[in-house]
């Protein structure tokens, strides 16, 4: 076999490198060839389209914050919807009703505390929340004695009292509270409106539902299905602890027999001076399976001594 030597300039030939087909120096590889490698052996970057092209990596940015969602204003509850009325107790005198608002320290004052106490403690017990307020005859203070007791019921911390004039006959609860009247119950009682667009607010824990004309109809309303619903819904919406009731007279008119079935119970008022036992006997009978009487109060009492004169 021939041997052959290389020599001269042939010896300067840079090698190539086996793995990368780069060209070497005799340090190694260049620094070109270094880069080329590089870029040879780097993953592919995803490209914009979903490839795998050789893009510039992205900068991540923050998520994106999910938008605000504007929430509608609560409307304030029913109760609070009722308007508010001022209550001039100085009306009073020009009606020629005292009320026991202003005059705190009369007897009568204390009377009517007391009626509330032994009132709220007899529907507790029983569950009771709806009380008609009649008498015998015209004339023996059934506008007072409600109105009155309506006033001492709304000084109970944290309670709601309604009080409605449903004496469509001779409807007086506005004269007597000095509130001048607006409205008409019989279409509130027909549902045509609201309790917060028909009821105002003398105190802020007492509802009145007023009279603005006489009825002579009003017996065929009180029986209609419309009422009881327009009642239903009104205690409902209120969230009232009591509701009082102004009727006409037992023995006079079929009213107060027509609305019975919407109470719990009647508060019977008679007149010291000119009711008598008859009569009372009279208005027992006609309630006597229809609702409960809860008590008869003595108004104009001769007896000065009596707690409910």
């Amino acid at each position: 076999m021939k041997h052959f030597a290389i020599s001269g300039a042939c010896g300067a030939i840079p090698a190539r490198s086996p793995l990368t087909g780069l060209e070497d120096d005799e340090d190694g590889m260049s620094e070109q060839s270094f880069k080329r490698f590089r870029r040879r052996r780097a993953p592919a970057a995803p490209s914009a389209d979903g490839g795998t092209g050789a893009a510039e990596p992205q900068q991540r940015t923050a998520p994106a914050a999910p938008p605000q969602v504007q929430l509608p204003a609560r409307l304030p509850e029913p109760w609070d919807r009722i308007r508010q009325v001022p209550f001039d107790t100085g009306v009073e005198q020009a009606a020629r009703l005292p009320l026991v608002s202003r005059f705190r320290t009369s007897p009568a004052a204390k009377s009517f505390d007391l009626l509330r106490t032994r009132l709220l403690h007899s529907l507790k017990a029983r569950g009771w929340n709806r009380v008609a307020v009649t008498a015998p005859a015209a004339g023996c203070g059934t506008a007072f004695s409600a109105v009155n007791l309506a006033l001492s019921l709304a000084r109970v911390p944290g309670s709601r009292t309604i009080l409605m004039d449903l004496n469509f006959r001779r409807p007086g609860m506005a004269r007597a509270l000095g509130i001048e009247t607006q409205g008409d119950l019989s279409a509130f009682l027909s549902g045509s409106t609201r309790i917060e667009d028909q009821f105002v607010r003398p105190l802020p824990s007492l509802a009145v539902g007023l009279n603005r004309s006489a009825d002579q109809d009003a017996a065929e309303l009180l029986h209609s299905g419309s009422c009881a619903e327009a009642l239903d819904a009104m205690m409902l919406r209120s969230g009232a602890d009591t509701a009082l009731f102004d009727l006409p007279p037992v023995l006079e008119h079929d009213d107060t027999a027509a609305f019975l079935p919407q109470v719990d119970a009647v508060l019977l008022i008679s007149d010291g001076t000119r009711t008598t036992a008859a009569q009372l006997a009279a208005c027992e009978k006609m309630l006597a399976g229809h609702t409960e009487l809860l008590g008869v109060v003595l108004n104009r009492a001769r007896d000065t001594d009596s707690p409910l004169n």
